[in-house]
């Protein structure tokens, strides 16, 4: 199995058990799928030492995960994320080194191992299979925090595409006349990362009501969240423990389902950047 299979198959076993996690299963999720061959090298304590918890709830963990046992589940992973060093851990070994160098050298080693890990996350099929999913008449976005940055980028890139779209934003009650309108042909977009987003079950669950497609990006906590989307694109958003996280493994994500959107569209979608070309011209004339 490749490592790609070997974490889609993870994310998968997570996925069935997603709506029975406790919060801190979550948590010891996150960091799973973040570094799951650190926590294939160490023992059950180590892993619950990762977050502080009790070693009793790896195990439980583990049998939830379908494993008889703790050392059952972790020679699963180490058959499937030992066989070969990957290039994320071979720059991370290089970042205590970077540290001397400065803040800009060490954001650069640390945002490149997580580029170069993303594509054991998130292949290109899946990248093809959410801009099917968002290729529709109009996309509905919903983003918290940090994460706003990217709903407004993919917000005007996709209406550079000729898609209508919609931003959710605001209070619960804002949230509900927003969705109003949501229908069968439409999409709807969410950011989670950290935690699951405001709203985020309610929104789901309007979705499904009115069967329209849903896409999730996120971060680790991706395989966690329930109700799960249609569309799930996970990657961690760092090339190393506890380190700062950005938005550059996110944003590859977005662009990345941009450029197969124009794709799909093809000359309809470079109709629309020569009509909206034209337009700025007057506007700005």
């Amino acid at each position: 199995m490749s490592k790609v299979d070997s974490q889609k198959a993870l994310v998968e076993r997570v996925q069935r058990v997603a709506a029975s996690l406790t919060s801190t299963e979550q948590k010891l999720i996150s960091e799973l799928m973040r570094a799951p061959r650190e926590v294939a090298i160490g023992t059950s304590s180590e892993f619950a030492a990762r977050l502080g918890v009790h070693e009793a709830t790896t195990s439980r963990l583990a049998r939830k995960l379908g494993f008889s046992s703790y050392a059952e589940f972790r020679d699963a992973l180490r058959r499937e994320f030992l066989k070969v060093a990957d290039p994320a851990e071979r720059i991370s070994a290089t970042l205590n080194d970077a540290r001397s160098q400065g803040f800009l050298p060490l954001l650069i080693a640390n945002e490149t191992a997580a580029l170069s890990a993303m594509s054991q996350h998130v292949t290109d099929e899946r990248i093809l299979q959410a801009a099917e999913t968002l290729d529709r008449r109009r996309v509905f976005i919903h983003a918290h925090g940090n994460a706003e940055v990217l709903a407004v980028l993919m917000e005007r890139r996709l209406r550079r595409l000729g898609i209508d779209c919609h931003p959710l934003t605001g209070s619960a009650r804002d949230l509900a006349e927003q969705m109003l309108t949501l229908s069968a042909d439409d999409a709807l977009l969410v950011f989670a990362f950290r935690r699951k987003p405001p709203g985020y079950d309610h929104l789901m669950q309007i979705a499904a009501d009115v069967n329209s497609k849903t896409v999730v990006i996120s971060g680790t906590i991706g395989p966690s969240l329930t109700p799960a989307p249609d569309v799930l694109l996970s990657a961690p958003r760092t090339g190393m423990p506890d380190s700062f996280q950005t938005l550059t493994v996110p944003m590859a994500i977005c662009n990345a389902i941009i450029l197969a959107l124009a794709d799909r569209r093809g000359d309809e979608a470079l109709a629309t950047l020569d009509r909206l070309r034209d337009m700025i011209a007057k506007f700005e004339g």
